[in-house]
């Protein structure tokens, strides 16, 4: 299905039409990502990259192709993903690597010590999304997790994203690299 036949309305500014393309666009969009999972924040590029495209909309010009938002909002994404790639110089990790690196090991006191502090300092919402998502520890989906906390999904993931930020800055403070 072409999902430009709810351009006109979205250059018009109808957040509903926008919502029906975002339905049909995420997938496709998600789906182009797969390949960064394992070094950005996939559902962060896809959240800006979808506000990039409601706020670019009213000046695309389309091709006369198919799904040109679509092809846009790929396209968007993609480099937002490259350009957090290169921001935080990240490097794929080996799956093997991965789980080497989760084994289990005796607990450091001063790191779980730090975690606590910095857990401590985040703003209350996004301590909240954090803390459901750890107590669920992958039994609930995002959108009972925010329903519980009375959050819409988006706000919830917003606020998830923004805790990891804030975590991550602060142990980065306290010299550990995260």
């Amino acid at each position: 299905m072409d999902l430009d036949v709810h351009l006109a309305a979205i250059v018009a500014g109808d957040t509903r039409a926008f919502g029906q393309w975002m339905a049909g666009a995420e997938d496709s969009v998600r789906l182009s990502l797969r390949s960064f999972a394992t070094v950005v924040d996939v559902e962060a590029v896809l959240q800006e990259a979808l506000l990039r495209i409601w706020q670019v909309a009213p000046r695309f010009e389309p091709d006369g192709k198919p799904n040109g938002l679509l092809r846009l909002g790929i396209r968007v994404a993609r480099n937002l993903a490259i350009s957090e790639v290169r921001r935080t110089r990240a490097t794929p990790v080996e799956p093997t690597a991965l789980e080497i690196a989760f084994e289990p090991q005796a607990p450091d006191p001063l790191l779980r010590r730090a975690i606590i502090e910095c857990r401590q300092q985040l703003p209350p919402k996004p301590r909240e999304a954090l803390d459901a998502r750890l107590q669920s520890a992958g039994a609930q989906d995002d959108a009972e997790l925010a329903t519980s906390l009375r959050m819409k999904l988006n706000t919830f993931l917003q606020n998830f994203t923004r805790a990891r930020q804030l975590l991550a800055d602060c142990l980065r403070r306290k010299g550990i690299v995260v």
